[in-house]
């Protein structure tokens, strides 16, 4: 019963603003805009109101560092689900909060309109077309003091196992944007990212996300190298503590 409450309150909480995004997209920005950020806010905020009340699903937030941030950052995160988005939206803001993510999410119906109307960066897996949207993605960036998320991995894990972190991406921004690196961690979406298996394992499920240090802007391209492979070391190493528990 309680997931049959769960899927419905989820489903009245995205429809209308998701219906009023579908039909504004095509004649206005402004408006498209407008109900995205409705999504990205309100929504987020009470989406996980609802697990939490249904399924006893807990978002465990650590908030220790939150007011030590700087005004404008970068994060590093792993990634593990879709809902990695909701979470870093929860967690940092939704106005602010922008997603390098590929391109492929486009051709997701709300999704796609979503990311393309608040200004996300949608580059394909390969070639000069990357790089071009990330260039594009870093002026935006600029021009609207936004805080830009990035996945290193560049997929997510299915197994919640931390994979290779991929350099290109996070240089790139890092060369133009010369901005603080916030490295987060988070765990607990592999587990929920199988549709088949969802509800089940949302009952009495978690996810976590942790601020695990925060770096000056880097100068050089070793420095950059530097806090990518010490980010990697550690976000596993949270990982393998939290597991431990």
């Amino acid at each position: 019963m309680s997931s049959i409450i769960t899927l419905t309150c989820l489903v009245f909480l995205l429809a209308f603003p998701t219906l009023m995004l579908c039909i504004v997209y095509p004649f206005s920005k402004k408006a498209a805009l407008f109900w995205s950020n409705f999504i990205t806010t309100y929504c987020a905020r009470v989406f996980f109101g609802v697990l939490r009340t249904y399924k006893k699903f807990n978002l465990k937030e650590y908030p220790d560092s939150v007011d030590k941030l700087p005004e404008q950052f970068l994060v590093v995160s792993n990634h593990q689900s879709l809902l990695d988005i909701c979470v870093h939206l929860h967690f940092f803001g939704g106005l602010k909060t922008r997603f390098v993510a590929k391109d492929a999410l486009a051709k997701v119906p709300m999704v796609g309109k979503m990311l393309r109307s608040q200004g996300h960066c949608l580059i394909p897996r390969k070639g000069i077309m990357s790089i071009k949207a990330l260039d594009f993605f870093a002026d935006r960036v600029k021009n609207n003091g936004w805080n830009p998320v990035i996945f290193p991995e560049g997929t997510r894990s299915r197994d919640g196992a931390l994979g290779k972190f991929y350099s290109a991406g996070f240089r790139k921004l890092e060369e133009q944007l010369q901005l603080p690196v916030v490295v987060c961690a988070l765990d607990g979406g592999w587990r929920i990212s199988q549709i088949d298996t969802i509800f089940r394992r949302l009952y009495k499920g978690e996810y976590r996300i942790k601020i695990l240090k925060i770096y000056d802007a880097p100068k050089t391209k070793e420095e950059e190298m530097s806090i990518l492979e010490e980010a990697h070391d550690l976000i596993d190493s949270e990982l393998k503590q939290w597991r431990a528990e």
